[in-house]
């Protein structure tokens, strides 16, 4: 069974770190993109981050360029999301995402950050 578990999500004050792991198991990790998004309620969800394991290539979005940091442990099947300098609007709760060549995706449950003013 294909599956995504993302974990590291809580509550942090403004400034602060969180480290988002997205364990994978089921698929053949290496030949997917994860991608990190966040949603709002009431909001769409929006890309935040991926890690290209084909190439080894990470994109950022532009709202956090500079203070979160993807990566990736093939060994361990499991991509991280590094989030410094926590603001009030990273506020959201963050879901990892797999998506390969030929469209095959999955989404894991998510995981909630809140960061206090």
């Amino acid at each position: 069974e294909e599956k995504l578990v993302e974990s590291g999500g809580g509550l942090v004050q403004t400034g602060g770190s969180l480290r988002l792991s997205c364990a994978a198991s089921g698929f053949a990790f290496d030949d997917y993109v994860i991608g990190w998004f966040r949603q709002v309620p009431g909001k769409e969800r929006e890309g935040v981050s991926c890690f290209d394991n084909t190439n080894g290539r990470t994109h950022y979005a532009s709202s956090v360029q500079g203070r979160f940091t993807v990566s990736s442990d093939n060994a361990k099947n499991t991509v991280y999301l590094q989030m410094d300098n926590l603001k009030p609007e990273d506020t959201a709760v963050y879901y990892c995402h797999a998506e390969n060549v030929y469209a095959h995706d999955y989404w894991g449950q998510g995981t909630q950050v809140t960061v206090s003013s």
